[in-house]
């Protein structure tokens, strides 16, 4: 019996310590502190969408940029850490985040309120227009009014919002909105792709932001910007971050605050503009 106590008292000195430990690291390590600690910040972006973010030759070399691209370093100085850039399709974006393969997303990302359910979001750094992207020969078709959109084939990026607002703002004269299961939008994972599927005749339009329409329009000579335009419902661009990071999106917001009272954030838009123009 003497013996049989013993290794029981012997078995709960090994175990108590454990136990002890998992209760002293049982107290959560913020998304904040996390990054502190790695001395750096993982950015996921999809690079594809001047001028927000695009790849460009700078100095000879393949470099993301844009001015998405220029808030990030921006909080990454504030933090204190280096900065690292994951570049994917959009629609995996959020997936990457809620599995912690990226600390935020910058990606002309709207915080649409089924967005919030998996992820937070920064106050707004930048509200957008969006337009139409045409082909230029067919001007006098669709140029004009978004309503002749109502029965053509139209594109829009994979997971954007701009799929939300072909499906709500394109409406024919009866004023019905496009439904879920309309045909009427074909949804791919990068806007290039879709580009050329308006310069292959096999859709009539895409649907992105003015700022980033217009860089596609000037690269080809055979596409045009529509005379109407959308404006975005849901209220502009933001910041995501993990779901439950207060002090992240804290820090965060103290960056956008600074860069908007410096009115750098339209700095860094015509800066990117231009660069996205000379590529």
């Amino acid at each position: 019996m003497l013996r049989r106590t013993l290794a029981i008292l012997a078995a709960l000195m090994v175990i108590f310590p454990v136990v002890a430990g998992g209760a002293k690291d049982s107290k959560a390590v913020s998304s904040l502190e996390k990054i502190k600690a790695s001395g750096k910040i993982i950015l996921g972006t999809s690079a594809d969408y001047p001028p927000y973010e695009f790849h460009a030759l700078v100095d000879g070399k393949d470099t993301i940029v844009g001015f998405d691209i220029e808030l990030a370093k921006e909080i990454a100085k504030d933090l204190g850490v280096e900065l690292e850039i994951k570049d994917m399709s959009f629609d995996g974006l959020l997936a990457a985040l809620v599995s912690g393969n990226v600390d935020m997303v910058i990606s002309g990302m709207t915080p649409t309120e089924e967005r919030r359910q998996n992820v937070d979001f920064s106050e707004i750094y930048y509200q957008a227009v969006h337009g139409a992207v045409i082909r230029v020969a067919d001007e006098a078709k669709y140029g004009k009014d978004a309503a002749s959109l109502k029965d053509v084939l139209i594109g829009a990026q994979r997971g954007a919002i701009q799929v939300g607002i072909a499906k709500e703002q394109i409406k024919g004269v009866t004023g019905a909105a496009l439904d879920e299961n309309h045909p009427q939008i074909k949804e791919l994972g990068a806007l290039p792709d879709l580009i050329m599927e308006v310069k292959n005749n096999k859709i009539e339009a895409v649907i992105a932001e003015l700022p980033v329409a217009d860089a596609y329009v000037k690269r080809n000579p055979d596409l045009v910007l529509a005379s109407y335009s959308f404006l975005d419902n849901e209220g502009g661009s933001a910041v995501a971050v993990k779901k439950n990071s207060p002090e992240l999106v804290a820090a965060i917001n103290a960056t956008i605050a600074r860069l908007v009272a410096e009115d750098k954030i339209n700095q860094f838009v015509g800066e990117a503009n231009l660069l996205a123009d000379s590529q």
